[in-house]
C-alpha cells in the first residue's frame, strides 16, 4: 500500500526500474506544486551531490527519471543513496523562482482556436484573453521540444480538450491550451493544442549565451499585446 499525504505527495518515494539503464522515482500521484517542489528539491540535491554512474537526471511533473551506466551502479545502490539524500533535503536551498513576462498577441491569425476555447466555455474572446493573462503560471517541467514549458495554474474556466486531429505544423511562439494545461511552442513543430495566441519573443535560441529564457520552477506571466506591438517586437528581435 502506498501512503500519501493529503496533497498527493507520497510520504516515501516510489522507485521503479525503467528499462536496463533507467530508474524512475515518483514523489506523488497528482500534478501539484508541493509534489513538484519535492521533485525540484531532489534534482537540485543530486546536482549538488553527483551520483556515481548517473549520466542524466530528467525532472517531470511528479517524478525524476535517472539514466545510469549499469557498469558503474545499479537500482539498489541508487535507491539507497537517494533515500539518504532525501533525508537531508531540509538543508537544500531552492533558488527563488523568477517571473518571466511573455508578450502575447491573442486571436486572429495568431490564435485560430480562440473562438473554440471561448465557445467551449461559454465565454467571450475578451474573457478568454483576460482569464489567460491573469495568473502567474508555474513551470512544472520543460520538454517535448527544446524550451516547451508545461504550465500549471490555468483557470478552470478555460479547460478545453485537445484538437481531435493534431496539426502537422504549429508556428513558433504559438500559445496553446490542452485540457487543464497551457504552454508555448518555442519552435515550429507538430502539435494538437488549441492555439489562442502567439509571442514574438524568441524562446529558444541555440546561439544565445543562455538558449532558454526560463527553467522548471520559474513562473511565466503573459502580457496581452496588439498586432502592431507584435510586429514591432519581431522587428526588434530581428534587429
Amino acid at each position: 500500500m502506498i501512503t500519501r499525504m493529503q496533497d498527493g505527495l507520497f510520504e516515501k518515494a516510489r522507485f521503479r526500474t525503467a528499462g536496463d539503464r533507467g530508474l524512475l522515482i515518483e514523489y506523488g500521484d497528482v500534478i501539484d506544486p508541493a509534489v513538484n517542489n519535492k521533485v525540484r528539491s531532489m534534482a537540485i540535491a543530486i546536482e549538488d551531490n553527483p551520483l556515481r554512474g548517473v549520466t542524466e537526471v530528467i525532472p517531470t511533473y511528479r517524478s525524476l527519471l535517472m539514466i545510469y551506466d549499469p557498469g558503474m551502479t545499479d537500482p539498489v545502490e541508487l535507491q539507497t543513496t537517494l533515500e539518504t539524500l532525501e533525508a537531508r533535503l531540509g538543508d537544500i536551498k531552492i533558488p527563488p523562482p523568477r517571473t518571466v513576462e511573455i508578450p502575447v498577441c491573442y486571436g486572429g491569425e495568431f490564435g485560430p482556436d480562440i473562438d473554440t476555447v471561448a465557445d467551449t466555455n461559454r465565454l467571450t474572446v475578451e474573457a478568454v484573453v483576460q482569464l489567460h493573462g491573469e495568473p502567474e503560471y508555474l513551470i512544472y517541467m520543460v520538454g517535448f521540444t527544446p524550451g516547451f514549458p508545461f504550465l500549471g495554474g490555468l483557470s478552470e474556466k478555460l479547460y478545453t480538450p485537445r484538437l481531435e486531429t493534431p496539426r502537422t505544423l504549429v508556428p513558433e511562439g504559438s500559445v496553446g491550451i490542452a485540457n487543464n494545461q497551457t504552454g508555448i511552442y518555442p519552435i515550429a513543430s507538430p502539435g494538437g493544442w488549441q492555439l489562442i495566441g502567439r509571442t514574438p519573443v524568441k524562446l529558444f535560441a541555440p546561439r544565445r549565451k543562455n538558449p532558454f529564457l526560463y527553467q522548471a520552477g520559474d513562473r511565466i506571466k503573459f502580457k496581452p499585446i496588439t498586432a502592431e506591438e507584435y510586429k514591432r517586437c519581431i522587428e526588434k528581435e530581428a534587429g
